[in-house]
């Protein structure tokens, strides 16, 4: 018998090389992934690094319907970066992809490795603008989606043709 299929929501990015090729190419890899049955890509922005100096982001958020659990997702998309170079000098490094599990279902997890869901994902633009666009029903911690992108306006983002 299948497992059930969870929406679980993914925060992509990159400032590294072609970073729009990158994340392209990473979504394709999603929906090839074994128990990933559905990849779906919000639109690309493009935004300056937060906390950190190098060229801007380009950012998107996919929502994936998965039958892994949280921690079995998070080896899959850490084996992702590291397949696309990922290196981890420092905090807030320059990077080549960064995927962050923003949202697994309902799912809450406060795990050395994973916390769930992700903790900062209402304070940045990059993240809130790509996710409005695949769930503009969502709420977070209780509030609209809306209400928190309200909040973020002051963050220098631009929506890119791909």
């Amino acid at each position: 018998m299948p497992l059930p299929l969870v929406r679980a929501y993914v925060g992509l990015g990159a400032n590294l090389g072609d970073s729009a090729a990158t994340l392209r190419q990473v979504i394709a890899e999603l929906k090839t992934t074994p128990g990933v049955a559905a990849a779906t890509a919000s639109p690309f922005y493009r935004s300056a690094p937060v906390d950190a100096t190098g060229p801007d982001f380009v950012n998107a958020v996919a929502a994936l319907d998965t039958s892994l659990a949280p921690l079995e997702l998070l080896d899959v998309l850490q084996a992702l970066e590291t397949r696309h170079g990922r290196q981890r000098p420092y905090r807030n490094a320059p990077r080549t992809l960064d995927l962050d599990l923003l949202l697994h279902g309902d799912a809450r997890l406060n795990d050395e490795r994973l916390i769930l869901p992700h903790p900062r994902m209402q304070l940045r633009a990059f993240v809130l603008l790509p996710l409005r666009d695949l769930a503009p029903g969502l709420s977070l911690q209780g509030r609209p989606i809306d209400a928190w992108v309200d909040a973020i306006r002051d963050q220098a983002i631009e929506r890119i043709a791909e």
